[in-house]
């Protein structure tokens, strides 16, 4: 078996998976199909959209503002909890109008301007919306999460539309990601002891992280030159 063709079984068991359908929508399940597909239709625009950009970087820059990239269509269960914690009617056009996290793309950095530059390059392209931006860097959760949330709305073209579609960007450093999902990992476990001590410890953590991320920049700017806002060679 070759190699395109394994790629492109890959991809078409990961859609089938996301295109389960949940009980609510059994009647509309050729819909709801539909715009999980156009959700991911999404996905790939917006990753393009990166990988093109970090490809400039690597050819004209000679280093890559982009470590890696993942992406994911929320669970169709976390669709349905999202929209009942909220209040909102379980329909398509809740899910189209209320939540816009359904199509998600997490960009890892390897510096904190990075993050920045990234997502001024991104949401500075003629046919990208900015939505929305949440900056968890300049202002960390409690809890000690950062990263910067972007909520993006691109045109998507299909055979007889283009359709606009929501997608969120989370951008972060190498750092950052690691602590996240360790976070995540530990805070979900349940009937856990000392859980207070364990999210003071967490914060802790995050604290230190950050300061790792903060002194990592400034030997990047000792090896590249000092923060002037314009690319260095």
């Amino acid at each position: 078996m070759d190699t395109g063709t394994t790629q492109l079984q890959n991809i078409q068991s990961t859609e089938n998976e996301l295109f389960t359908i949940p009980e609510a929508f059994s009647d509309q399940a050729h819909m709801y199909m539909e715009l999980m597909m156009m959700y991911r239709g999404a996905i790939r625009e917006v990753q393009t959209k990166l990988e093109v950009l970090n490809d400039e970087f690597s050819i004209r820059y000679q280093r890559n503002p982009i470590s890696f990239i993942k992406s994911r269509i929320k669970s169709p269960e976390s669709i349905l909890k999202k929209l009942h914690t909220r209040g909102y009617d379980i329909s398509l056009e809740s899910i189209i109008e209320n939540l816009h996290d359904v199509a998600g793309i997490r960009v890892i950095c390897p510096f904190i301007d990075d993050i920045y530059e990234v997502a001024q390059m991104l949401t500075k392209q003629d046919d990208v919306t900015l939505i929305e931006t949440k900056d968890y860097i300049q202002n960390p959760k409690e809890n000690g999460y950062r990263s910067l949330h972007l909520i993006l709305e691109i045109p998507v073209f299909f055979s007889d539309r283009k359709q606009p579609m929501k997608v969120e960007v989370q951008i972060r450093t190498i750092a950052m990601d690691f602590w996240a999902s360790l976070d995540h990992q530990l805070r979900y476990k349940k009937d856990v002891e000392h859980a207070e001590q364990i999210s003071a410890d967490l914060k802790d953590c995050a604290d230190i992280i950050s300061a790792t991320d903060q002194r990592m920049q400034i030997i990047k700017y000792q090896i590249y030159g000092d923060e002037s806002g314009n690319f260095l060679n």
